[in-house]
């Protein structure tokens, strides 16, 4: 018995292409957020880093650099 493959064309409408673009700005924004929530915590390590540089190392070194 021969398999036949049946495609069905997807005709896009107005309403999935809106929706479709909410969603893509939804993620833009939420990646937006994600992005900055990062960038202040990596702020906030680096200025830690700066004023405990030598604490840091020194913690470093005796825990065997784990």
């Amino acid at each position: 018995m021969a398999e036949q493959e049946y495609s069905k064309e997807q005709i896009p409408n107005e309403d999935s292409d809106s929706s479709l673009n909410e969603e893509v700005a939804s993620q833009n924004q939420t990646n937006s957020e994600l992005a900055s929530e990062l960038d202040g915590l990596l702020d906030e390590i680096d200025s830690v880093l700066e004023t405990n540089a030598e604490e840091f190392v020194k913690s470093y070194v005796q825990k065997g650099g784990q």
